[in-house]
């Protein structure tokens, strides 16, 4: 009996283990993906869909950690599938973010986010983060 009640609690410990809450971000931004990218100087298409979570938001922000990166294109895809392409060229440094993006049409929800971009050869791995509030 002992042991059932000890493998209950383990198993209660790894199920509490395996939530995750979304930690809000500076200014209330809440992580929703992020995607690494190595263009070697050729132009990628990256993505971030499945967002990690499902709400409904009026700004995004676009932080990119590790390497320099440009982005030549993004758009984002709202839940009711409708796209919106900024037309923003963006060069961001290690560890540099956009400013606060509004998104069109008040309140939305977000199904994905595309991006073209490409990194300088040799600057090696960029991780690309989409915040959200």
């Amino acid at each position: 009996m002992r042991t059932l009640s000890i493998l209950c609690v383990l198993a209660m410990i790894g199920i509490s283990g395996c939530v995750v809450t979304a930690q809000p971000g500076p200014g209330g931004y809440e992580l929703l993906g992020e995607r690494w990218v190595q263009g070697n100087g050729q132009a990628v298409h990256e993505g971030i869909g499945g967002l990690r979570r499902d709400g409904a938001f009026t700004s995004i922000r676009l932080i990119v950690q590790n390497a320099p990166v440009q982005m030549d294109d993004f758009w984002v895809t709202f839940g009711d599938g409708q796209q919106w392409h900024p037309g923003s060229r963006l060069e961001f440094g290690p560890g540099t973010e956009t400013r606060d993006i509004g998104l069109p049409g008040g309140v939305r929800h977000i199904r994905r986010v595309d991006f073209v971009m490409n990194n300088f050869p040799g600057n090696g791995r960029a991780k690309v983060e989409l915040w959200a509030r």
